[in-house]
């Protein structure tokens, strides 16, 4: 499989073929993780950097695992320790990345679209690991992968996405790509954290975390992204708890068989109590293995086009 761009910037990109092609392949290496000895040579002589200007730990160490598992060259940059202190442009410092021999550079940047700006001045493969509150495509891949391991699909199944929609670039990469692979998409929010343009994607707008989660495949919690606000968007943490986590209660209401997911960090007791994100429903431990294989998979077929067209 060749993935039809050199650059990884988001779902809405991908066709559904390449986003089977990835699924697929990222089950090839789940396998390796699983194996006494994790090293692989998919990388070797390949060289990986991330910039990421904003926090994380899933995001950028299972990158760096993954690049690591299969043999590649990599370094990591925080603009807190880089030449961005001293005014460099994001464009300068991508340009200075990859004159130093890079095959892909891995960012995330707090504004939308970063990713895409400096993409077309790169020769380096560039993947998004999350731009502002537009996308977070590996987060979506590894949550799509997750439901097809445990469903055996995603066409037909109902899946229900319940908390901060407004600033949750998590949110809009698995709408694009729930909706391209033929799954029913279900959301809930307070009204302040609703954006308008979901029903417009393709996703049915409910008026209660009920409506959303009865009768769902999949029930996803997302974090209250409180760093991106600039005002109150509801009266309080214990207030968006009291109508929006999802609990026990509200978990009956789906399928039995429905499984727990959350792209972490989980404020505990605010999207979900601890016996919920620790439940036997719960897959959010496996989202994280499954975000090792994924990121293996597109750091691979990234590559593997780069040198196919040389």
């Amino acid at each position: 499989m060749i993935l039809n761009h050199k650059d990884l910037l988001g779902i809405q990109t991908l066709s559904r073929t390449e986003i089977e092609g990835i699924l697929d392949t990222a089950q090839m290496m789940k396998q390796v993780l699983s194996a006494t000895s994790k090293k692989t040579a998919h990388l070797q002589g390949k060289s990986v950097i991330t910039l990421f200007y904003e926090n994380s730990t899933r995001t950028r160490l299972s990158f760096e695992m993954a690049s690591k598992f299969m043999g590649a060259s990599s370094a990591n940059i925080s603009a807190s320790s880089s030449s961005v202190n001293k005014g460099e442009s994001l464009i300068d410092t991508a340009r200075t990345i990859d004159q130093m021999g890079t095959d892909v550079l891995i960012i995330r940047h707090p504004q939308s679209g970063a990713p895409h700006l400096i993409a077309p001045h790169l020769k380096a493969s560039v993947i998004n690991a999350g731009d502002g509150m537009n996308e977070h495509p590996t987060q979506a891949l590894l949550d799509l992968f997750t439901m097809r391991e445990k469903k055996g699909r995603l066409s037909g199944l109902r899946v229900a996405i319940v908390g901060d929609l407004m600033h949750s670039r998590v949110a809009r990469s698995n709408l694009w790509g729930l909706i391209k692979m033929g799954a029913e998409v279900r959301v809930a929010a307070p009204a302040t954290l609703l954006p308008p343009e979901l029903d417009k994607m393709g996703a049915a707008v409910c008026s209660s975390i009920q409506d959303a989660v009865r009768d769902a495949d999949v029930v996803m919690g997302l974090r209250i992204q409180l760093e991106r606000m600039k005002q109150a968007s509801f009266p309080s943490i214990a207030e968006y708890a009291r109508f929006f986590a999802v609990d026990q209660s509200q978990l009956r209401l789906a399928r039995p068989d429905a499984i727990v997911m959350h792209p972490g960090p989980c404020n505990h007791g605010v999207e979900m109590p601890t016996v919920v994100y620790d439940s036997e429903q719960s897959v959010i431990q496996e989202q994280v293995t499954n975000g090792v294989a994924i990121r293996m998979a597109v750091l691979y077929l990234l590559t593997s086009r780069r040198s196919q067209l040389q």
